[in-house]
């Protein structure tokens, strides 16, 4: 099939940024590209009847079919696209087939590692961090870490155990620890080490959490010059963090992964490959503490940061298939939706009626046009939108294992929320929250049946039993804990 036998495949191509594949008759990759618009980027290709170069004439024959991976913005899809063809190695891609465009930056491999801007990764030489689309950001960066993470940038003896009698200029800016004289001890400099990393990995939060942790324990030791500093510091760090120093998603995905993708956007007849997916299951308690998930897999791998939980709330009893409504409606409301990655696949937990309540829930929004699949249990079949008969894949296909381990994950994390919100609803406090009910007598009640749990399976008869409690008493310690009216 010619580029040109693929329009049609190309018309549902996103009007979004991302990277295209071009694949050979043997499904090799043959180019590898970025658009700030995949659709009108790879339909450019299908215009022109002509070109004037003999290897863009030749890369448009040998062209048999084409995937995409959408992205968050454009300055992702260059890190990507770079990715790809290092992995790849595509004939006709030439720039950058050796890896050398985009910057690393390398922590060296000695007992006080420095930091270095680097365009070559070698194996063995140290960790690489990156690669990053600009210069100019890795450098403020790194200015950021001169002035509050200070690293030495010398090379001197003291690694081989020799001093200097008195550190260097750098030391009395403050622009350097000056281990190369005894001034910082190993252990110290690396926990700075460890700060400048989750640094260079986008790990914002985690380092602030450190910083704060530092912080308190310096006003607690009442060094308070230390504990501004460490202010300051966190300061400096979420300032820098809002702007987004765009580096690598993760490491490379492995060649398993891979085929898992690809399987899954050729079996299911996606429109692109599935670099993420947003996975949804319910779970509830007897009716009660109905809840709403949302597991994120990017790359084939779970992103917890992203995950999200949704207590239903528009849903009388149990109804599954209204609560797999509300949840994705929720997930993509108008003005929600637009700030949210979008996946390449939505997957819901169930069958038919579980994917034609999604498909209503996307209606009218911006993920309306999104592919969407219900996997229901036991026979493993996955359901699409406009087929009357499932897909059953091979129990081997690794996208159906993937698409296994998405609905498993929705539905463990589904689980523990529920979980979490009957610890939360059978806690002391909250039988404490009932008018009448203070600690001594909570604690009596609890002493009495043995838990929370127990009280609100019981009866309010059986509860009245304890001296002090009426029966309306009890009713109420009932409509606390079950979040719903009872008969008196």
């Amino acid at each position: 099939m010619s580029i040109e036998g693929l329009r049609s495949r190309i018309s549902r191509f996103p009007h979004r940024p991302g990277v295209y594949l071009m694949h050979d008759a043997g499904g090799a990759v043959v180019y590898v590209g970025k658009a700030k618009d995949l659709r009108k980027r790879v339909m450019s290709y299908a215009r022109h009847s002509g070109f004037a170069s003999p290897r863009l004439r030749k890369l448009v024959e040998m062209v048999e079919d084409i995937s995409v991976i959408r992205t968050e913005t454009e300055t992702e899809a260059l890190i990507v696209e770079s990715r790809l063809i290092r992995r790849y190695q595509p004939f006709f891609n030439v720039e950058l087939k050796m890896g050398e465009r985009y910057p690393y930056v390398r922590i060296t491999d000695e007992p006080y590692p420095r930091i270095q801007i680097t365009r070559r990764r070698e194996s063995g030489n140290g960790q690489y961090i990156g690669p990053f689309v600009r210069v100019a950001e890795v450098r403020q960066v790194l200015r950021l870490i001169e002035r509050y993470f200070p690293l030495r940038t010398c090379r001197t003896a003291s690694v081989k155990g020799r001093w200097n009698e008195r550190p260097c200029i750098r030391y009395e800016l403050g622009r350097c620890p000056g281990p190369c004289a005894g001034m910082c001890g190993k252990r110290e400099y690396r926990e700075r080490v460890a700060d400048v990393t989750l640094l260079l990995k986008g790990h914002a939060a985690e380092l602030v959490n450190r910083l704060r942790e530092r912080m308190n324990r310096a006003a607690a030791d009442l060094d308070f010059e230390e504990a501004a500093r460490h202010r300051d510091t966190i300061r400096a760090v979420w300032k820098l963090s809002r702007q987004k120093i765009s580096s690598t998603l993760s490491d490379d995905m492995d060649e398993n992964t891979w085929d898992a993708l690809a399987g899954i956007e050729k079996d299911l007849g996606l429109a692109a490959l599935p670099w993420r997916i947003d996975g949804f299951d319910i779970s509830h308690s007897s009716g009660h503490e109905m809840y709403g998930v949302c597991v994120v897999f990017e790359q084939g791998a779970p992103n917890r940061s992203l995950y999200r939980r949704y207590r239903i709330r528009n849903v009388e009893g149990v109804d599954d298939f209204r609560a797999i409504q509300e949840t994705l409606e929720r997930r993509y409301r108008p003005g929600a939706a637009e700030e949210l990655t979008p996946p390449q696949l939505i997957l819901v937990d169930g069958g038919p009626i579980q994917l034609e309540f999604a498909q209503r829930a996307l209606a009218g929004t911006a993920m309306e046009r999104s592919d969407i699949a219900a996997l229901a249990k036991r026979e493993e079949l996955v359901y699409l939108p406009g087929k009357r008969e499932p897909i059953r894949l091979d129990r081997d296909h690794p996208g159906l294992r993937l698409l296994q381990r998405v609905r498993n994950e929705a539905h463990r994390f589904a689980i523990e929320t529920n979980r979490s919100a009957g610890n939360a609803r059978f806690s002391v406090s909250m039988l404490e929250q009932v008018p009448g009910i203070g600690k001594i007598r909570a604690a009596k009640l609890v002493t009495r049946f043995g838990s929370v749990r127990r009280i609100a399976e019981s009866t309010a008869e059986e509860i009245s039993k304890e001296p002090g409690i009426t029966l309306k008493t009890a009713v109420r310690i009932l409509q606390t804990l079950k979040g719903r009216e009872e008969n008196t």
